[in-house]
């Protein structure tokens, strides 16, 4: 693809994803069916453990990321595994049939799984819309505005005197003085050549 920034341009939200035991950020989120009960369409990346998980769940949330929210959010949700950590550990958080729903952000839509979708790359699940609920008055943060104002939504920050590479597409930091030539970002798969070299 020769301007990744294109795909910015694409009107989309920020969205924490949750189910029985996993949870992740994704921005690939449609409604694609009306009624008393919408259809809604999630994309979740196959390397994703969340992806692994929701294979084998029948419930899961959808949480609107506002544009108020703390940064720190995605970083919990979006930079590290479910596989590895409890990301709620620290997080407030209601929980419906198992499923736990973080309470600080705008809101949140609770669905039953009717369907999978698999490419290459990413699984469409889409879910039926069983309850929803707003936890409070926030615009919720598109895709575009966290590409454009990625360093301030997440606070980057990196360690002193360490050399960093730091991915233009999602804000994930790699520590080390050469980024491999076959290294991928673990977030979101880009290759080298989206990540900048910062000194401090």
């Amino acid at each position: 693809m020769k301007n990744e920034k294109m795909l910015h341009k694409i009107s989309q939200g920020m969205y924490v994803l949750s189910t029985q035991k996993a949870a992740c950020f994704v921005d690939a989120v449609s409604q694609v069916g009306g009624g008393d009960h919408p259809l809604i369409s999630v994309a979740v990346m196959k390397k994703n453990y969340t992806n692994e998980v929701m294979h084998n769940t029948t419930h899961f949330a959808i949480s609107i990321f506002g544009k108020n929210n703390d940064g720190s959010i995605i970083q919990t949700f979006g930079f590290q595994s479910s596989r590895d950590v409890d990301k709620f550990k620290d997080v407030e958080s209601i929980e419906i049939n198992g499923v736990q729903i973080p309470a600080d952000l705008v809101g949140y839509m609770y669905l039953e799984k009717i369907d999978t979708i698999e490419n290459d790359t990413h699984t469409i699940f889409i879910g039926k819309v069983i309850e929803a609920e707003q936890f409070k008055e926030d615009e919720a943060m598109t895709y575009q505005y966290y590409q454009e104002h990625k360093e301030e939504v997440l606070k980057l920050k990196t360690e002193s005197g360490k050399t960093a590479w730091v991915c233009q597409v999602c804000g994930y930091v790699y520590y080390g003085e050469e980024l491999p030539d076959d290294y991928e970002c673990p977030v979101c798969t880009v290759g080298k050549s989206y990540f900048v070299k910062q000194t401090k």
